[in-house]
Order: C-alpha cells, then sequence, then structure tokens
C-alpha cells in the first residue's frame, strides 16, 4: 500500500462542539467531528460561501480522516442553558460583516435552548484527499489554514481555538491509522486514549475494536463513557477503538 500526505490538525480548545442530531431545542455534540463539519471547517478557511453547496459535497467526498482524543474534559460534557427575549427591533452582528435583524419576527416569551459542549478538549485529526491531483489540494488546504479567509471556529461560534488549528509537520503513512500512530501522544496520563478511522484505513478486528453503526450523541453516553465497552454491531459505517 503506498503511502500517502497526510495533513494534521490539532482542535484544541475551551469549548469544542461536533454536532449531532438537533430535535427542537436540544443541540448536543458528538464524540468525534463527522465529516460535514470538517467540509464546513475547511470550507470556512477557504472561503466559500454556504450556498456553493456542489463545492462543499465535492470536498467532503474526497475527505479521509481519522482522530484521536489527546484530552477530554474530566467533568464530562457542558451544558450551556441559553435564555434570550428579542424583539423586532434587535439587531446581532454576524459574519457578514454588518448587523443583521428579524425581518419583524419576535417572540412572546423568552426563547430557550441547551448546547452542548467538550470543555477543555484537545483532539489531534490526520486527513488526506482523495484523489489528491484535485482542487483543492492539500497545499491549498495548508495555505488557507494559516491564513484563514474567515474567522475560524470548531463546531459553534463560541468554539474559538486556543492555537493554530494546522501543525506544520506533515505525515507520510500508508493509512489514516498510520498516520495517528506517528503522532506523539499527548493524552496527560490517561490510561487509554479513542480514536477513530474509517473501515479500511486501520484494523477492523481485535480486542480494542468496538464497531458502532454511527457516532453516538454524546448525551447518550454520559455514564460509563470511558469505563465499559459497546456493543459490537455488524454492517456499520465506521469503527471506533479504546487504545491502551
Amino acid at each position: 500500500m503506498p503511502d500517502h500526505h497526510w495533513l494534521i490538525l490539532r482542535l484544541e480548545a475551551p469549548l469544542v462542539a461536533f454536532g449531532g442530531v438537533a430535535i427542537d431545542q436540544l443541540g448536543v455534540t458528538r464524540d468525534f467531528p463527522a465529516a460535514s463539519m470538517l467540509t464546513g471547517l475547511l470550507a470556512n478557511a477557504l472561503g466559500w460561501r454556504r450556498t456553493e453547496w456542489q463545492a462543499h459535497q465535492a470536498l467532503q467526498d474526497r475527505l479521509v480522516f481519522a482522530a484521536r482524543w489527546e484530552r477530554d474534559g474530566e467533568f464530562g460534557v457542558l451544558t450551556d442553558t441559553q435564555n434570550a427575549k428579542l424583539d423586532k427591533n434587535d439587531k446581532g452582528w454576524t459574519t457578514w460583516g454588518e448587523p443583521e435583524g428579524r425581518n419583524g419576527a419576535s417572540y412572546g416569551a423568552p426563547h430557550r435552548r441547551q448546547r452542548d459542549y467538550h470543555p477543555d478538549a484537545c483532539m489531534v485529526l490526520a486527513l488526506r484527499l482523495a484523489p489528491a491531483d484535485q482542487e483543492p489540494s492539500l497545499d491549498t488546504l495548508a495555505a488557507s489554514l494559516d491564513r484563514p479567509a474567515r474567522p475560524l471556529f470548531i463546531g459553534r461560534k463560541p468554539c474559538l481555538p486556543s492555537a493554530p488549528l494546522r501543525q506544520k509537520d506533515r505525515v507520510m503513512a500508508p493509512t489514516a491509522y498510520a498516520a495517528l500512530q506517528k503522532l506523539p501522544q499527548q493524552n496527560d496520563g490517561a490510561d487509554r486514549l479513542r480514536a477513530l478511522w474509517p473501515l479500511g484505513e486501520g484494523p477492523s478486528e481485535g480486542d480494542t475494536v468496538h464497531r458502532i453503526i454511527d457516532l453516538p450523541d454524546r448525551r447518550n453516553w454520559r455514564t460509563g463513557l470511558h469505563g465499559g465497552t459497546r456493543k459490537v454491531v455488524e454492517g456499520v459505517l465506521m469503527p471506533q477503538v479504546l487504545t491502551l
């Protein structure tokens, strides 16, 4: 299997969020970033608009990545309860650089919602694009992450990174798993690390490999998250592992 160039990202911030299935006012966060979240992050760095869906989809289809937790806040998920009562005269600043109103709509009562975050979090990612000879290239992504067209955030706008996302050194490796293995582990003394990679990009069997149908919402795993094993399910999309 030939070696590939892998771009290394470090997602570190006081708060990060990886999205999930939002129901009504509940905004959960997953254990790991989805391909769509990474696509949005990269597209924001490139300066694309959200209406350019063909470009977004093409980029997402090319993404191959693996992710590994380096530090997960010891207190679990932080839930932010937000309350706001807005009227038609309220305006707020947006990423477009000008205030935006509410087109006359108003609430008769406070608007309440909950948003989940990973506090004091740090995760490393190795990613490449397949095929590699199309634009945007890995070099283009690297340059855009160094000098992004717009401010970057990790999942939600309050999640501003505490350091540059792109690590300077690239990795040469045949698979996403092998790329992660080449990155020094900075797990603050934890006895195990959690990682994720696509099928075919690393081992799919073994005592520490736990297959899951989809990335579960973290809200559903508040108890026993770091302890017990997860049920092995056949016909999966992606495996998750616990490595000592």
